[in-house]
């Protein structure tokens, strides 16, 4: 009894082996293009667009303005747009790409669409973070729905290309709504909690001062890194920064008058 169960879990065991392997050959043919060639395009050129992400209007004239780019500072970007077939590795023997090269994939089966290969030659004008922000900003889900796969790819390209002219970047030009909508949530959060803090707290004192020196750092952090800096290292634009402003004044003045209107609230009642 013993043995033919101990057979049957060998035969069991073997049956599961083969059917594991023949499974992985069928729902995954892609391994094959990995490295494939084949899907190379017969003339040179800078766009690969497997995924029929960009019209042949914006394949030229993308292709014409990064083989300009390329002559007039140096620097190489290429465009790999796929979806269930990639060449792979090939294109790196294709394009050629060295340190000075930034290789862009677009990839919808993904949570993000963009990837970025970038040179070693890039970090020392775009850091690593530079990279991380430019995929979250036009690689999101909701971007890419607005926008399209096409308007995530060329606004991706125009951040690089505006930050290698001027001599590199250290965070993503542009300061997109939903940004600066944060921007200002925090500027009045700092102002409120500023306008508390220096509430006066004894007969005569107009403004507590110290208190308000005490909870610097936390009102600090929410207006100047948080509703600030982001902006001044956007954008040139004063409105935004104007508005955050603006914002912050109107939290402090209500969370400061806040006590005078509470008595004649009450007074009047």
């Amino acid at each position: 009894m013993i043995s033919v169960r101990s057979q049957f879990n060998k035969v069991l065991k073997g049956v599961v082996i083969v059917a594991l392997v023949a499974l992985s050959w069928a729902i995954a043919p892609a391994a094959w293009a990995y490295d494939n060639p084949e899907l190379l395009p017969d003339n040179p050129t800078n766009i690969i667009d497997l995924a029929d992400s960009l019209t042949s209007i914006q394949q030229e004239d993308l292709d014409r303005h990064l083989d300009e780019f390329e002559q007039e500072t140096g620097w190489k970007l290429r465009v790999l747009t796929q979806f269930d077939r990639t060449p792979g590795r090939a294109v790196k023997d294709f394009w050629k790409l060295d340190e000075k090269s930034l290789l862009l994939v677009a990839d919808p089966r993904g949570g993000n669409l963009l990837n970025f290969s970038v040179g070693d030659a890039f970090y020392e004008l775009l850091p690593r973070t530079f990279w991380i922000e430019l995929q979250t900003r036009y690689g999101n889900q909701f971007f890419v729905r607005e926008q399209g796969e096409d308007g995530s790819i060329l606004g991706a390209l125009t951040s690089v290309e505006e930050c290698l002219r001027q001599g590199g970047c250290n965070v993503v030009p542009g300061l997109p709504k939903e940004q600066w909508i944060l921007t200002l949530i925090t500027s009045v959060l700092g102002g409120i909690i500023c306008g508390f803090a220096a509430q006066p707290r004894e007969s005569g004192q107009i403004v507590a001062w110290q208190w308000a020196l005490i909870f610097s750092p936390l009102w600090g952090i929410l207006f100047i890194a948080f509703g600030i800096a982001p902006v001044i290292t956007r954008t040139s634009d004063w409105l935004p920064l104007a508005r955050n402003v603006a914002g912050f004044l109107m939290g402090f003045l209500v969370a400061y008058l806040s006590p005078m209107l509470n008595p004649s609230a009450s007074s009047e009642n």
